[in-house]
Formats: structure tokens, sequence, C-alpha cells
């Protein structure tokens, strides 16, 4: 087969022969190899060869990519935990996440070349503060288990008292109790797990952490441990599904201090795990102790309003080892592609979401209940814990085999994980491997009244301006115009960045 000259790395690298000989002349060398020479200690260099396979053209590596794809035995996830089926819509997949407008541009330290990004990163926290009902909220962290173990450190810092317990509550997503705990240690941090529901808080704590709603999909009333918590001079943290906020009193409501979680579910694929953008929300006086970037609206210099990073004081390019931020610890793709989500559904459509995932777990919890099968909780939004003495094993097995996966909590309990692409037929499965059928009757409401939203969220008039596909495509046009990426010119800064990943290397991900 003739070759066609043009190989992977000439493609992806850039500059031909004579580019390389003109460049290799602007610094006085007259080949690669010398200047490698010159640039390297022979006594550190390594004249071997790798043990590589004969490189694979583009095409060829997408088919090999295919093959090992098809080997996986994909399956519906119902196992929750922080992580749940969501639909991307399509003009944010194509026009965000495939974009190259988006996914190269680099970390906004100029903001004359990065108006588009900064104003989708508001949107974000906007999106963020407005749901959680606490008035500052950062450009996203690497995740949900991330943002805890920084809200911990928040609190520890911004706590007067003495005490070094970080109490946590058993209701807690696993890998989050592993992250916090791994955080705790080198920094003198006793991370002690309460079940709140029996036993008290600890006399002397720095800090609360809370999930909302639990691990085990309870959704129990919290306002009275936030006024205990406080009582000990402690600092709050409610780790808050952000869907379930808008059916939920928010964390600001029963006077949480933080509120830390996950925006996956915003339109961002499960991906076996990540990446995913964690989000942290804080009460008025805790702006300056924040991690992460946090945008601000300020005015050029003709009067205009303008988007720059904000309090930059806090980062490792100023204070060094006295930072309490990293300007670079974030998922700003992701967190554009939740804040877009937003902005593409509004108020009213995330609201039809989260009622849709509600009612579908009110369905499964009925049909279940019928068949005899005991429900750990009454009071749930998408999640159901079923008590099988002695069964969940066979039945998480029977599910599985059906091509569901389910929780296996522990040999006496199942969770269930309702979303927003759970069908008819995912719930049928389900009560199939129970032995049980669709409810008999209409479910009756299973959060509590005095649990219930009745606040507003996401008023400003972007998450109300772009509701046609063809709207939302012109608006995201709009801002990549307002930025400067790798499709427009090279960006001589840094490389924690996407900047410089093949198109080839980045198609997979959106399979």
């Amino acid at each position: 087969m003739t070759s066609t000259g043009h190989s992977f790395e000439r493609r992806h690298i850039g500059p031909d022969p004579a580019a390389q000989r003109r460049m290799l002349e602007a610094v006085g060398y007259s080949s690669v190899e010398e200047l490698m020479d010159a640039a390297i200690p022979e006594s550190i260099r390594w004249h071997g060869s790798l043990d590589l396979p004969p490189a694979a053209s583009e095409p060829e590596t997408i088919a090999q990519l295919r093959e090992l794809a098809a080997r996986n035995t994909v399956a519906v996830s119902m196992i929750g935990l922080g992580y749940h089926g969501t639909h991307t819509p399509a003009v944010i997949r194509r026009n965000v996440l495939e974009n190259p407008a988006w996914y190269t541009a680099y970390t906004p330290y100029q903001p004359e070349i990065s108006q588009g990004r900064l104003e989708a990163l508001l949107n974000f926290q906007t999106m963020v503060s407005d749901l959680t009902g606490l008035p500052v909220a950062n450009a996203s962290l690497l995740d949900e288990a991330t943002a805890a173990a920084e809200a911990m450190t928040l609190a520890r810092r911004a706590s007067k008292a003495t005490s070094n317990v970080y109490a946590v509550d058993a209701d807690i997503l696993p890998q989050t109790v592993s992250v916090l705990r791994t955080r705790a240690e080198p920094l003198g941090i006793e991370v002690r797990i309460v079940d709140l529901t029996t036993d008290e808080l600890p006399a002397e704590c720095f800090g609360l952490h809370l999930q909302f709603p639990g691990a085990s999909g309870a959704v129990p009333d919290q306002a009275a441990l936030v006024a205990a918590a406080h009582q000990r001079g402690a600092l709050v943290t409610v780790a808050a599904d952000l869907l379930a906020l808008t059916r939920l009193r928010p964390p600001g409501e029963i006077g949480a201090d933080i509120a830390a979680g996950t925006t996956q579910r915003f339109g961002v694929p499960m991906g076996f795990g990540g990446p995913h953008a964690g989000y942290l929300a804080v009460r008025d006086g805790l702006a300056r102790l924040l991690p992460g970037r946090l945008v601000g609206v300020s005015r050029d210099a003709d009067g205009a309003p303008a988007y720059r990073l904000a309090l930059q004081t806090r980062e490792q390019h100023i204070r060094r080892e006295k930072a309490t931020s990293n300007i670079c610890t974030a998922q700003v793709l992701l967190a554009v592609i939740a804040g877009m989500y937003a902005v593409y559904h509004g108020p009213d459509g995330l609201a039809a979401i989260a009622t849709r995932t509600h009612d579908a777990a009110r369905r499964l919890a009925a049909g279940l209940r019928d068949a005899g099968v005991e429900l750990a909780h009454e009071a749930f939004f998408d999640t159901v814990t079923a008590v099988v003495p002695g069964r969940a094993a066979e039945l998480v097995a029977a599910a599985e085999a059906a091509g569901v996966n389910l929780r296996l909590v522990d040999p006496d309990r199942v969770g269930i994980a309702c979303d927003e692409t759970t069908t008819e037929q995912h719930l049928r499965t389900v009560w199939t491997a129970f032995g049980a059928g669709p409810p008999a009757d209409e479910p009756g409401p299973a959060i509590p009244e005095p649990l219930r939203r009745t606040s507003q969220f996401l008023t400003h008039p972007v998450f109300h301006a772009h509701r046609s596909e063809t709207g939302m495509l012109r608006y995201l046009r709009r801002l990549a115009d307002a930025d400067y990426a790798l499709d427009r010119g090279m960006i001589p800064l840094g490389s924690c960045t996407m900047k410089l990943n093949a198109t080839t290397e980045l198609e997979p991900i959106s399979w």
C-alpha cells in the first residue's frame, strides 16, 4: 500500500522539514540532533529503542479503539452514589464538547482573550449559587469528593473551634469518605463518622459534613443538625445534589455555611467515573477562603461590562505557599457543559427533569412496596433502598443478568437510583428481579411538605433566553467568538489544557 506521506506525527506536530530548518537556523543549530546534544547532557541520555509496535495511522487507531470499545458490556446503571445517567443536548455536545473553540482554550488569566469562557463560567457560578441558596460559588473543582475535602479545610481555617474533629454523616458517599480521610491525615484532622439518625453530634468539632439526599436516598430535615453544629462553633457543609435542589429546600435556607457537590448529572456523561465538574458555594464572609477560580464582573476601559477572575490574591501565582487556591484546579469544559445545560433547559426544564426522575422513583418504590418489599425510607428524591434480609446479592445478580446494575449496599439492602434516562422498561426490569410489578395505584408524594423548595432559582435572563436549538447555537457561537483558542492561533502559555490534543485523540470521548 502506498503511504500518503501524512503521518499522525507530521499532522499533529505541524512544522514540516523546511519549517524545522528555519527554526534551527534561528537558534543556531544545523539539526535536531545537534540541538538535543546541546540541551540534554550525554550523561543522562538514553540511546535505546522503545519496545513499541509500528505506528498506526489515524483511521487504523480509530478502528482499533472501536473494536476495543465493542468488547464492553454496556448495562444500565441504577447504582447512583453521585453518578447518574443524563442526556447531553446535541447542540451542547456538538458545539461545546466536540468544538476546539471550547476544548483547546487555556486558563483565562488574560481576560481580554477569554470573555466567552468567563461568561460561560459565570453562568455556572450563578447556577450553583441559585440552586444551593448561597451567595458565592466558584467556577468548578475536580469532582464532588475533592470539593468535600476543600470544604473540610475551608471549615478548619474559618472555624474558631479548637477541636480537630470533623464530624461526617454516616449516610455519605463512600468515595467522599475516602478522600476526606486521605486529606485529613497529614493535617492532623480526625474524621469521625456519626450515624445522625441515632447518635448525637460530638460535643466538640470544628465542622459537620452532611449529605443531601443521603447515599441511601433519604431526605431528612437537617435544620436542627445545622443549628446544633453552629452552637458548637462548627461550620456546616452540605453535599447536595443540584437536580434534587430544584425540588428540595436548598442548604442556604437551613443555615448551611458551605455547599459542595458535583454537576455531573447536568448533561455530562458518566464516563466510567469522570471527569466531571465539582462545585463549592459559601455564605457571605467566606469568599476569601474559597478555593478555585472565581469569576467576577468588572468594566473595561470604555466602561462596558467585562468579566475577569476575581480575588486572585488567594492564588498560588501570587501567595505561593500561603494560597488558599490553585487556579488550575478546575474542570472548565465540564463546567461549561453543565452551565449550558441549565441555560438550555432553564428553571422550568430542570424542574420538569427532576419531577420525571422523582416520579420514576415513586413508581419504583410503590411497585416494590405492593410486592411486600420493605423500604428503608419513605421520604426520598431519586434513590430507593430496599431492605431484603439475606437476599441482596441474589437480587442484584438477577437485575445484572437482565442488563441493569443496582447497588449492593450490604447483604440485606439494595440501592436503586433513578435519573433523567430511566424508562418504564428499566423499572419493569427491576420489578421483575424483585418479583414485583407496576403499582396498583398512583403513588403519593415522597417529599414531605416542609422539605419542598418554594424559592425561585435561575431568575437571570440568560436562563430564559435560549430555548430553541438555533438560539442556543448562536449564543454558543457568540461566546466562542469572544475567546481565543487553538482554532484561532497558538497560546504559548502553560500546558494544563487540552489545546495540544489531536482531534483523533478526543473524538472517542463522545462515542
